[in-house]
């Protein structure tokens, strides 16, 4: 039996810009590719879709239409809580700022167009994730 939970928590989202250029590529065949260099992994029907820094996936010739900032939300966040994606994909949304969000087992990590990264702080630092 699954639990869904509220999120609740007090004061804001801590989050965190890696200072890398991140990129998402598609490969038939991702075994090539480091482990160790690969951020995020997910098989799809029509292949792989990798996630790795702009300079890994250059050394490597791998083809991308994407560039990205990646921002870890810093606080502990379950993967059983409802509305927390809504809260801060809304807000980036009303900034104008597209969001790509993998949920990994202790936090969130936000993918935004690298030229928004700053801006995308700026809006995710002044949300503030009230008692509801």
């Amino acid at each position: 039996m699954s639990i869904k939970k509220e999120f609740i928590s007090h004061g804001n989202l801590n989050p965190f810009l890696h200072p890398e250029e991140t990129v998402f590529c598609f490969v038939s065949d991702f075994h090539s590719i480091p482990f160790a260099q690969i951020l995020f992994y997910f098989k799809e029907e029509e292949g792989h879709t990798i996630v790795l820094s702009k300079k890994t996936a250059d050394d490597l010739k791998l083809e991308y239409t994407y560039i990205a900032a990646w921002i870890t939300l810093t606080i502990h966040t379950d993967l059983a809580m409802v509305g927390l994606t809504a809260r801060f994909s809304t807000a980036l949304a009303n900034a104008g700022i597209s969001c790509n969000v993998v949920a990994a087992f202790h936090h969130d990590h936000l993918f935004v167009d690298y030229h928004d990264k700053d801006k995308a702080m700026d809006v995710l630092n002044s949300l503030q994730i009230i008692n509801q």
